[in-house]
């Protein structure tokens, strides 16, 4: 321990900064020794050694030892392998950098903490940026699969609501419709991906974009199956699009570091202004048509 008299707020702060380090580096240590691709566990176990490190340069002006947070292990390790290991660790640095440990009140006191903090983080931003993902890898599909079947669908389901006027036959029209859709994009995305030099699988690209297109087109006729009135539906439906959009370009915006308001609101507008289109278009042609169902 270094001899040096600090106050008891420093050594309070210092404490907290230890448990997350030692915390972080269970986790670090646990997913390396379950995935199975060497490379990727490499990484995790050099990182995991970065945390302890940061964790004994604490201790050396606490002279404590402090255990780790089990709740959190156990939390971000699952998150981790449920939804891929770049989210998780990601997602788990992101709320470190919001926790109420003052670094900057740190440094005050401990001059080389600054540099040396800097040069770690530096270095771990590096590692987690070499973690390869298949999932990640072909992300491009899947936000081609996802956002054709928001814009296609919502647009369908809101012109045939108020053309049809009835649930059963809007969910079988919108069934058909969505998996004839899926198929088409699959097979586009196959040729596409096929003729470029991406250096992505063809069939695997044309598999994540039919995949999410499927998922999306499910998720967003549910309420026609499950619900009797169209209207009711069709707002469920567009509730059930707004909450993929939420979603999806949240996973996005933590595992590849983009902003995440503007890609929200920008697929909200394109989706929802199609469905306000469809639905008028749907409402003239129940009316020019006569349609009566």
């Amino acid at each position: 321990m270094i001899e040096k008299k600090i106050s008891d707020e420093l050594i309070r702060t210092l404490l907290a900064a230890q448990k997350n380090e030692i915390t972080e580096h269970h986790i670090y240590t646990r997913l390396a020794n379950k995935i199975r691709d060497p490379r990727n566990s490499k990484i995790l176990l050099d990182i995991a050694g970065d945390e302890l490190r940061h964790y004994s340069f604490w201790k050396e002006f606490t002279g404590k030892d402090v255990r780790p947070s089990r709740w959190k292990i156990f939390k971000f390790f699952w998150i981790s392998r449920l939804l891929g290991i770049t989210f998780g660790i990601k997602l788990m640095e992101r709320g470190e950098e919001q926790a109420v440990i003052n670094y900057g009140f740190i440094a005050q006191s401990i001059p080389d903490a600054d540099r040396i903090m800097a040069d770690e983080d530096a270095h771990e931003k590096e590692l987690i940026g070499l973690i390869e993902e298949e999932h990640l890898k072909y992300m491009g599909s899947v936000v081609l699969g996802l956002n054709d079947a928001l814009v296609e669908l919502t647009g369908t389901l809101a012109g045939l609501s108020f053309a049809l006027q009835n649930t059963r036959l809007i969910a079988i029209a919108g069934l058909i419709t969505g998996i004839a859709a899926s198929l088409s994009m699959a097979a586009s995305e196959y040729l596409s991906t096929k003729s470029d030099e991406s250096g992505e699988n063809p069939l695997k690209s044309s598999i994540y974009t039919g995949i999410a297109y499927v998922i999306t087109v499910a998720i967003l006729i549910a309420p026609y199956l499950l619900l009797d009135h169209y209207l009711l539906c069709l707002a469920m439906t567009l509730v059930n699009a707004i909450l993929i959009i939420l979603i999806f370009n949240f996973y996005i915006s933590v595992a590849r570091d983009l902003p995440f308001t503007k890609r929200f609101l920008e697929m909200c507008a394109i989706s929802l202004g199609v469905a306000a289109l469809s639905f008028a278009i749907g409402y003239g042609v129940r009316v020019l048509i006569g349609i009566d169902v």
